[in-house]
């Protein structure tokens, strides 16, 4: 019996083979010739694999499996270079930016292109003089890699760029606590690039994110009387009469919206919340920030906010406001504020990627914000799970 299966598995096994060298190669008939950034990348990523252990990952790169648009590829060796220039003096804030969107960086001149080149050059250099898989990126590293590499497999992420980051990350980095590298990693990432950073955080990352879970309620002496707010006070929507209720100094009486029971002043906190699909605002809201009337709730005003308007409009409200594009409107929002780092980051529960993040130091408490103008639909405060749900095709690897 068994020599019959085996009779029918080799065959198969040949067949797919063969189809998969065959779709491979008219892949590869197809492909327009690559352009030098995607070549410099390409040389880059043998560079990082010759050095660190556990760096299969990047051969899909350098093998030009994995294939990066121009633009891209032009934004990583700005953004890169941009890093390792910061790092050498970090005391100076001229010369390369910190805080520019990849699509500002992948815009800039082709002179400004090579002088990025030169600097990563120069490092990959000293690179080429460590010996071969010399470093060990750490347990932690390559737990994320694996799920990197995993959800890539599956089509689930367009390129294995967040995996080539991490080893430049670990290696730029090598005297940090390598626990503790990906939540490192993720931190630089909004902070560098506020707008959509990290298209899938890895779930140990995400496990991070999410210990930090706190139990938040609404102050229904904030809240506007226009709104109705549940019994265990973690729902709202808006009623159709107008409470009367006492006008205190906290409460909003313009716009539609309630701040949380309890305030932050120092530590890591998060917390999510089920938003509706037409105009909503969530974020959190300075001490000092004023509640009355109809004044624009931004950052000038006090207010850290991310805002859905008719649907379709998601912005920060910065000054002037920050279009964000549509295909980043979530319908579950993850906010979480790290106190003492000044960092405030969004994220989108369902696909368990970045949105967007606020970096600005802080020096007073900070409530959670909460608002809506849907009458069907209501605004709900969920308690984050203690751990998320790791996405493996079977057993998972991880517990």
């Amino acid at each position: 019996m068994m020599q019959c299966l085996q009779f029918l598995v080799e065959p198969a096994k040949n067949i797919t083979a063969k189809l998969k060298e065959s779709r491979k190669q008219k892949k590869n008939e197809k492909r327009e010739p690559l352009d030098e950034s995607q070549l410099f990348i390409s040389r880059l990523a043998k560079d990082l694999s010759r050095v660190c252990q556990h760096s299969e990952v990047l051969e899909h790169i350098s093998s030009f499996e994995d294939v990066w648009p121009s633009l891209t590829c032009r934004s990583v060796i700005l953004e890169w270079a941009s890093l390792l220039e910061s790092k050498k003096r970090p005391q100076q804030t001229d010369g390369w930016p910190e805080n520019s969107e990849w699509k500002d960086l992948a815009l800039s001149s082709e002179q400004d292109l090579e002088s990025a080149k030169r600097v990563i050059v120069t490092w990959t250099k000293d690179l080429r003089a460590q010996p071969e898989h010399s470093v060990w990126p750490g347990e932690a590293v390559v737990v994320v890699l694996d799920d990197l590499e995993s959800h890539w497999r599956r089509g689930n992420m367009a390129s294995l760029l967040s995996a080539m980051e991490l080893f430049f990350f670990t290696l730029l980095y090598q005297g940090l606590d390598k626990e503790t590298i990906p939540q490192q990693w993720l931190m630089w990432k909004q902070r560098s690039q506020k707008i959509g950073a990290v298209p899938y955080i890895p779930h140990t990352v995400w496990d991070w994110i999410c210990e930090a879970g706190v139990e938040v309620t609404l102050d229904v002496d904030t809240a506007n009387p226009d709104l109705l707010i549940s019994v265990d006070e973690k729902r709202m929507r808006c009623g159709f009469e107008r409470k009367d209720v006492p006008n205190y100094h906290q409460r909003f009486d313009g716009w539609w919206c309630a701040v949380g029971m309890d305030g932050f002043a120092s530590g890591r906190h998060y917390w999510e919340v089920e938003v509706g699909e037409m105009d909503w605002r969530l974020g959190v809201a300075k001490e000092s920030g004023l509640r009355k009337g109809f004044k624009s709730l931004n950052t000038n005003t006090g207010y850290l906010t991310l805002r859905l308007e008719r649907g379709t409009e998601l912005k920060a409200l910065t000054v002037p406001f920050t279009a964000l594009p549509p295909h980043l409107i979530p319908r579950k929002v993850g906010v979480y504020l790290d106190y003492d780092q000044g960092q405030l980051s969004f994220y989108d529960v369902d696909n368990r990627s970045h949105i967007y993040t606020y970096n600005e130091g802080f020096d007073e408490k900070l409530f959670p914000l909460f608002g809506t103008v849907e009458i069907v639909k209501d605004l709900v405060i969920r308690s984050p799970g203690q751990r998320s749900h790791c996405l493996c095709t079977g057993m998972c690897l991880w517990g």
